[in-house]
């Protein structure tokens, strides 16, 4: 895969997340709890996501060439969408930004990307599932779960198309008028949750006490973002090391090295396991909404 060691770290941690969701969902099947196959349906969802995220479905341009905004964050091709590009160099050029905040930005282009991705593999499902629906002759009790899903599918995509057109207005305004001082968030995914929550059913404590969780949240991502970048540095250093040939220095780089690489893992999957949970929290508020 000719991945980053940052890469290869998130890979890791997605992997773990997967593993312990499918554990989880292997034992609700044994109890009989996911007859209409949903669950498993979703699991199958997340893990081609994944596989197109780090390019392992077979596909030659269906992820980033091996790029992270740690040391290239400057590269616009990557955004694969003309919209996207275009706010990108306009923000380049603006001289609106520092250099921190141009990596910033950066992130939230590609976690808009990412979001955009997610969206049409769910999209690319839905479809699939509805041309199996319609070509099915004779209507059945499991067929009346079937539609139950789709309902329950466009009611996702619902949602993360809300989220895309939050983020792209979002990344227009910023872009043309540079990062607000008095923003509450920083953090792509936790503006993202925020915005959210101040469209779900929660009340104003409810809604106090998410904004609390929240700024933990966004201190974890920050710590995570914290040992990407030793990771990444320690990886450099790791390979000009083994250049020199220095046995004793290699030694300790590569305690070092994994040392990190760990911790980096570590801290990957707690992110992810954290966000999950939070944007469960959402969707339950945003489809108590709709009823």
């Amino acid at each position: 895969l000719q991945l980053s060691a940052v890469k290869l770290a998130e890979l890791h941690s997605d992997l773990k997340l997967q593993e312990k969701d499918e554990l989880s969902w292997k034992k609700l099947k044994a109890e009989g709890l996911d007859e209409d196959g949903e669950k498993e349906a979703k699991l199958r969802r997340n893990l081609n996501v994944i596989m197109t995220k780090y390019g392992m479905n077979g596909k030659k341009d269906s992820h980033l060439v091996d790029t992270n905004y740690i040391k290239d964050g400057t590269d616009s091709d990557a955004l694969d969408d003309p919209r996207l590009e275009k706010l990108w160099s306009k923000a380049k050029t603006s001289g609106k930004f520092s250099d921190e905040e141009l990596d910033k930005l950066w992130r939230e282009f590609k976690h808009h990307k990412e979001k955009i991705r997610e969206y049409n593999i769910l999209l690319e499902t839905v479809s699939r599932t509805e041309d199996i629906h319609k070509n099915v002759i004779n209507p059945s009790e499991e067929n009346l779960v079937k539609e139950e899903i789709l309902h329950s599918k466009h009611r996702e995509l619902k949602d993360k198309l809300r989220s895309i057109n939050q983020g792209f207005e979002r990344l227009r305004k910023v872009s043309h008028q540079g990062y607000d001082t008095t923003s509450e968030f920083e953090e792509p995914r936790v503006i993202d949750l925020w915005d959210m929550a101040k469209s779900a059913n929660f009340t104003e404590k409810e809604l106090e006490s998410f904004r609390e969780e929240l700024k933990h949240f966004e201190a974890k991502i920050e710590k995570h973002h914290h040992y990407q970048k030793q990771l990444e540095i320690s990886h450099q250093k790791l390979k000009h090391v083994e250049e020199t040939g220095d046995k004793d220095h290699l030694n300790r780089n590569k305690e070092k090295y994994a040392m990190l690489e760990e911790k980096t893992k570590e801290l990957g999957y707690k992110v992810k396991k954290h966000l999950q949970d939070l944007s469960s929290r959402i969707s339950q508020g945003l489809q108590h909404n709709e009823l």
